[in-house]
């Protein structure tokens, strides 16, 4: 059933834009600044601020066991904060243990009410050409690595390393595990010098646990525009805020960062999810998301 959602205050980055959305078969069909001749049933958005849904990384997502422990966790930590997607790893030793351990979190994610995304994390001495070749062929869209040893880390092939991402280009991800403060800043330095002077498709910080991630960082893993987008072509998935009368400039992030108790209602796939208190929680309605070309946008660091 196509329907319109009018006067809506879209954030989007650092502006908030009124605009009318026409909803069709499950996706945004048009966005303009009206539909008066249109006769399809009419939702007024103008009280709130219509942000795309978040995204959150989860390090190493937990084996939850029972029902009741899935349903909490999924609930407390993303549905209520707006999130219908997270990022995940799975920790691989071993170049043969991929295709296992990447098996191994598809079954613990079976019965996720939100969509995933699953990158890997692994030691330096694996980032190697044969292990990204393997990884090209998983469509592993995130590859995050351990650095504890900058000479190490200096060290690598990165000519060849860069080569065998291509053209699939799964960002590397750093995760710094020097324990000393100085050598964890100099580790960062040293990772932003070398993926800037190698031209490596990367992330040049770590990814902050369980916090919304920046379009910038959903658009070289290739998240974006698939999800957290508010576009024609994109599926009905977005958050409504209470607009209060002090907010006339906010960048989309602060609304999860300062404003969560603003957060009236989530829609995730055209279905709300979310209203006040209220959860409808769906076991299994979520959905391993394959990325076919990670990288292809971008907005700058």
């Amino acid at each position: 059933m196509a329907y319109i959602i009018e006067n809506a205050n879209i954030v989007s980055g650092e502006t908030i834009k009124e605009s009318s959305l026409l909803v069709e078969k499950g996706k945004i069909a048009t966005v303009k600044n009206s539909f008066q001749r249109y006769k399809y049933m009419r939702m007024d958005a103008n009280s709130y601020l219509l942000t795309p849904i978040h995204v959150m990384y989860d390090s190493q997502f937990p084996n939850l066991g029972s029902y009741s422990n899935q349903k909490s966790y999924f609930t407390e930590e993303y549905i209520l904060k707006g999130a219908t997607v997270i990022l995940t790893s799975v920790y691989v030793h071993f170049e043969k243990d991929l295709k296992a351990n990447i098996k191994r979190i598809k079954t613990n994610l079976l019965n996720s009410p939100i969509d995933y995304i699953i990158g890997v994390r692994i030691p330096m001495r694996l980032l190697t050409p044969s292990f990204l070749l393997k990884s090209k062929r998983e469509r592993i869209p995130a590859i995050f690595i351990e650095i504890d040893n900058i000479e190490e880390l200096n060290n690598l092939p990165w000519g060849w390393i860069r080569e065998s991402m291509f053209p699939y280009n799964s960002p590397l991800i750093p995760v710094i595990t020097c324990e000393h403060p100085a050598e964890r800043a100099l580790a960062l330095k040293t990772w932003k010098k070398i993926i800037k002077r190698e031209k490596i498709p990367a992330i040049s910080e770590e990814l902050p646990e369980k916090t919304t991630l920046t379009r910038s960082v959903l658009a070289k893993i290739g998240i974006y525009p698939i999800k957290a987008a508010i576009q024609i072509g994109s599926e009905v998935s977005y958050n409504f805020y209470s607009h209060g009368r002090e907010i006339i400039k906010i960048e989309e992030l602060e609304l999860n960062d300062y404003h969560k108790d603003r957060l009236a209602v989530t829609v995730h796939k055209g279905t709300v999810i979310r209203a006040g208190d209220e959860v409808l929680y769906r076991p299994g309605f979520g959905e391993h998301i394959l990325i076919k070309t990670p990288s292809y946008f971008t907005f700058g660091d």
